[in-house]
């Protein structure tokens, strides 16, 4: 009888020693199958597309990687952002980290995570925003425009792409801060708010610079100004509110997340690679050739960003009495 408590013992001892030596040389092997980052928004989109460009680069810097990207559609973006939070924390599961479902969603309830389950590894983006004067608009520049939303307090009808997203969260983000208010026009997205102001049935619209260029070019829009620090170097002549007075940039965004728990050593590969990846000069070209503009932020200034945008757009959706909305 002891010889088999002793065998037993002995067996659990070599297993348990077994599972310790394995976990090591698992995380060393790591990528030993392919790598999945989830998309949360159909295929073919902004997004989309840029993912699909550095899953392209980043096998190049994930040595014997195959980086595939899955797109999983729905709830504005939380559906497929809370797949990716669910998933095993092996490194093997990626999402898409994005501004609207990491840190606008979670204040409008019924998403299945909170920022706090996120495992920020890089940003790759950022969406910029500019506010164009519509056709017909009382207001051509951005010191005519000014003056004339604080004569006429809630007057300026300002389009955005819908109802609780960023670009009208930035809108009433600028109203605080400039000491303005407005009526925002929601729409089914940003070109039928920038068809609506060409077509001068509202007066001003925030739309990113890419999706704004055409209106601009044709001449049917005007640029009153860059939601940034400092004017951009595509658009020279569009001048930012902070020059004039007004400390405000807004921005929605876009990285590589992951569950939280990932071995260190596989999360530092990860990092790595996606820190390469994003300054690799392919990688610059192509997201350049698509109008994407590419901010690179380490693990802590991602979060950091994440963090403060969901701070001042949880107090906006308090405001606006939207918060916990979607709750159950």
């Amino acid at each position: 009888m002891p010889n088999k408590k002793m065998n037993k013992l002995s067996a659990i001892l070599l297993a348990g020693v077994s599972l310790m030596l394995a976990g090591p040389a698992m995380a060393q092997d790591f990528p030993s199958q392919p790598v999945e980052i989830i998309v949360p928004y159909a295929a073919g989109g902004g997004t989309d597309l840029s993912v699909r460009v550095l899953a392209d680069v980043m096998q190049k810097h994930l040595e014997g990687s195959t980086i595939v990207v899955r797109n999983e559609a729905g709830g504005g973006g939380a559906i497929g952002t809370g797949s990716a939070l669910a998933a095993k924390a092996d490194g093997y599961t990626l999402g898409t980290g994005a501004q609207g479902p990491i840190s606008l969603l979670p204040h409008y309830g019924a998403t299945s995570y909170t920022i706090d389950d996120v495992d920020f590894l890089g940003l790759m983006g950022r969406n910029l925003q500019v506010v164009l004067a519509c056709a017909d608009a009382p207001f051509s520049t951005f010191e005519e425009f000014m003056t004339y939303a604080k004569a006429n307090p809630g007057m300026v009808l300002i389009g955005n792409s819908g109802a609780g997203g960023a670009n009208h969260l930035s809108v009433e983000a600028f109203a605080k801060a400039s000491g303005t208010s407005f009526e925002n026009v929601p729409f089914g997205g940003a070109s039928e708010a920038l068809t609506a102001c060409a077509g001068g049935h509202i007066d001003a619209v925030t739309a990113t610079p890419a999706e704004a260029r055409p209106h601009l070019e044709s001449g049917a829009v005007k640029a009153l100004f860059i939601m940034e620090r400092e004017r951009l170097g595509s658009m020279p002549d569009v001048p930012t509110a902070v020059e004039n007075g007004i400390d405000f940039t807004w921005s929605s965004w876009k990285g590589i997340i992951a569950p939280k728990g990932i071995p260190e050593d596989v999360r530092d590969k990860l990092v790595q690679a996606l820190a390469e990846t994003i300054n690799d000069p392919e990688f610059l070209t192509k997201m350049e050739e698509m109008g994407e503009f590419v901010d690179y932020r380490d693990p802590a200034g991602y979060e950091a960003l994440a963090r403060g945008d969901s701070g001042v757009a949880e107090g906006i959706i308090r405001e606006l009495g939207m918060y916990g909305m979607n709750a159950q």
